[in-house]
Formats: structure tokens, sequence, C-alpha cells
């Protein structure tokens, strides 16, 4: 874990965005798409901590960012070529653009100043959307990293983040995936080697600063 310096350094408000990625009702809300992730990132307090991180973001002057997995009712130009794209086109649940099931899930809450960034393609919120063209604007360093799942969609982003040369802090109970304990052996032993890892507590140290940052 990096020294109290260290982190508070990396996550100063001017440089650093805050991402949640797939916090959507059709994945971790009550009428989940994938029920175990869904109960994963509700039982485990991740989906409250990414609230608490949220929250604190908005008070402190962190941009906050949700990216969120989408398709459209006909299917066009999703991907179907690996067996995990299949498999979601049979769920009882579909991420359609315009419905319920896409929008950021309780108790996550979205400001008038966070920016949602949609996907209809592929495993990463970095990959062919708007969002790397998005941080740059903003002027972000520094990529806070959060949601589900950590068997996919997060190590995804945080290997897009790094290759694309943002500094990725990940809080570890901040993400969730299945089984439980897959999580803490994915980020010890391959999150933990591109990304500075800390906890929840951490950052909401780190972001309890008297200053509001402008962006405009």
């Amino acid at each position: 874990m990096p020294s109290y310096e260290q982190l508070s350094e990396l996550l100063d408000p001017a440089i650093t965005v805050l991402l949640t990625v797939e916090c959507q009702q059709g994945v971790v809300g009550p009428d989940s798409a994938l029920p175990e992730l869904a109960g994963e990132a509700r039982a485990s307090g991740v989906l409250t901590r990414i609230a608490r991180l949220v929250a604190a973001a908005h008070g402190t002057g962190v941009q906050v960012v949700h990216a969120v997995a989408e398709r459209r009712p006909d299917g066009r130009g999703a991907n179907r070529n690996a067996r995990l794209f299949r498999a979601a086109e049979r769920l009882p649940v579909q991420q359609l653009s315009g419905t319920a099931a896409v929008r950021v899930a309780a108790p996550v809450e979205v400001a008038d100043e966070d920016l949602v960034v949609r996907r209809l393609h592929g495993l990463s919120p970095l990959s062919g959307t708007d969002l790397d063209a998005l941080l740059r604007n903003l002027g972000c360093r520094t990529l806070i990293v959060t949601g589900v799942s950590a068997n996919v969609a997060v190590p995804n982003t945080v290997f897009d983040a790094v290759n694309r040369g943002y500094t990725v802090v990940v809080p570890e109970d901040a993400i969730a995936g299945v089984p439980s304990d897959y999580t803490p052996a994915m980020v010890r032993n391959t999150l933990a080697l591109v990304a500075t890892i800390a906890t929840t507590d951490d950052v909401l140290t780190c972001f309890k600063r008297p200053r509001r940052v402008s962006r405009a």
C-alpha cells in the first residue's frame, strides 16, 4: 500500500477522475441479469463503498464518470465473437439502451456534473468510446477505477488506462467479482503489478480537502 503522502499526491482533485464501471441496475441492481455478481457487490459492501467514494468526490471537486454497458434492441454493433457475448444475449434481463437496466444503480448517485459514457460493444469503457478524449480534456492524470466485474471489465479498464498513460488507483474493496475469493487473488497477482492498490478509506482520507477545484 502507498503512504498517505504518496496517495494524496496522486489524488490531487485537479488531475483525478473517479470512474464507476457497470454500476448499473441490470448488473448490480435487485433485478440484475447477473444475480450472483449483484449479490456479491451488495453483500460485500462494495456498492455501498462506491457510493461513499462518489459522494466524497462530489464534495471534493473530483470529477466522476459512470461507464455503462448497453446494447441496441436489434443488437446492431454488439460483439458476438466470444462466449461471454453470446451468453449475454440469452440473459433474462437485457441491458437495452433507454431502459431501467442501464441506469446507475442505487445507492450510487449521479450528480449534474457527472459524465455518463455508454458503450455498445467490447469489454472496456476505454476502448472505442469517448472516454479517453473526455479524460484528457478534463486534465486527468490519475484514474480511480471502481465497479464490476473484477473478472472482466475492471481489469480491462485498468490495462487500457495504463496503456494510454494514466496512473491508475484501484480501491481493492470497491471492486467485485465472482466467486468472492477471486477478486483479492486477481488484485494481488495482476492489478497490483500495474496499478496503485489502496482501500476506500485511504481514498476518502485523501479526498478530505478544503478546496473545490473548477474544471471550467
